[in-house]
């Protein structure tokens, strides 16, 4: 998802950057009837809060990203678990390239892992790579297979090792050193927000991704973003699961708790970006400038919270999952206001 690259992150007072206006005049909006605003009145299960559902975009595409940094896969519907996406068996970042030492690998260090396609039938992955053989594995490994200790950004975590035939694979593809792949099993305790962050995010927990079950990010930004570029990005180089459409640029900052299909998300922080965004979805090559650079000449943070993200630019926005549920391509994405 483009984390820093730091172990721990302090919690924003705002995930709004300097230079960002405000998006919402709610006093004027007051004014307008429910049908207008596309705004309902929202009662919580089990809760006496009543909240306002504003409708702020349209989900238009769902990724989940099975391997971190390979290729995704589209869905068009998932179930939202505490986790992240799902779709079957096939989970969003439940499994990862590691050193035969458990540290993790990803296209930070190797590039060429955004070339690995994986599609998924019949409880099988299906990995494929330019000049290779394809590699087929099943979402359900054995018991026996042998369970590493793994490390993502200096924090400890479990995973099962996915077989010698694809450590072959990854080490032959890659040709750098000797790579094997692990999956995250649900038994499997998670990375905690509390050892992500030093303090004050909501309690949640992650297999493989940087920071947060769940990254959204809108169709706006990025047009906004490639008026700025020579040669225009997609939207694979920011590996969002959620995208938006039917919004302003970056008004996805100003969302704090949003419902889409019956899953209820609250925001994290922003996503800060580093040299991953750099590396081209469509070659493997790593350029180490942009669109980072041109990112840093308007998405900075806000001077007070250089201690949270430093000289990071910020893409996209970070959410937990509050209500667990499900959601599909074409869903109305609500702003939950008191």
């Amino acid at each position: 998802m483009g984390a820093a690259g730091s172990s721990t992150l302090a919690l924003p007072v705002s995930c709004r950057p300097a230079q960002l206006r405000p998006f919402w005049l709610g006093a004027a909006a007051l004014g307008l009837t429910a049908v207008v605003l596309g705004t309902v009145v929202w009662r919580r299960t089990g809760s006496r809060r009543r909240r306002r559902l504003q409708r702020v975009g349209t989900v238009a595409r769902l990724w989940i990203y099975p391997v971190k940094s390979c290729k995704g896969v589209a869905v068009s519907e998932a179930e939202c678990t505490a986790l992240g996406l799902r779709s079957g068996n096939l989970r969003d970042r439940f499994w990862l390239v590691i050193k035969e030492d458990g540290h993790m690998i990803t296209a930070r260090q190797e590039p060429r892992l955004v070339l690995v396609s994986i599609t998924y039938k019949d409880d099988r992955l299906t990995f494929q790579a330019p000049g290779m053989d394809q590699l087929v594995l099943q979402s359900k490994l054995p018991s026996s297979n042998r369970i590493h200790d793994c490390r993502i950004f200096g924090l400890d975590i479990k995973g099962r090792d996915c077989g010698d035939e694809a450590a072959q694979w990854f080490t032959s593809f890659l040709k750098t050193e000797s790579f094997r792949l692990v999956q995250f099993e649900k038994n499997m305790k998670g990375r905690g927000s509390k050892n992500i962050f030093p303090s004050g995010v909501q309690n949640y927990q992650v297999a493989y991704p940087d920071c947060s079950p769940i990254h959204i990010l809108s169709e706006a930004s990025l047009a906004d973003l490639n008026t700025r570029l020579e040669k225009k990005v997609k939207i694979d180089q920011f590996r969002p699961n959620i995208v938006v459409t039917g919004c302003d640029a970056f008004e996805e900052d100003t969302w704090d708790d949003i419902l889409i299909g019956n899953t209820e998300m609250k925001k994290v922080l922003a996503c800060p970006r580093c040299i991953m965004t750099t590396v081209d979805p469509d070659t493997g090559v790593i350029d180490r400038k942009e669109p980072l650079e041109t990112l840093k000449s308007y998405r900075l943070c806000d001077p007070s919270e250089r201690g949270i993200y430093k000289s990071a630019p910020l893409f996209g926005m970070y959410y937990s999952v509050e209500k667990l549920g499900s959601l599909k391509v074409g869903d109305p994405v609500y702003r939950m206001v008191q």
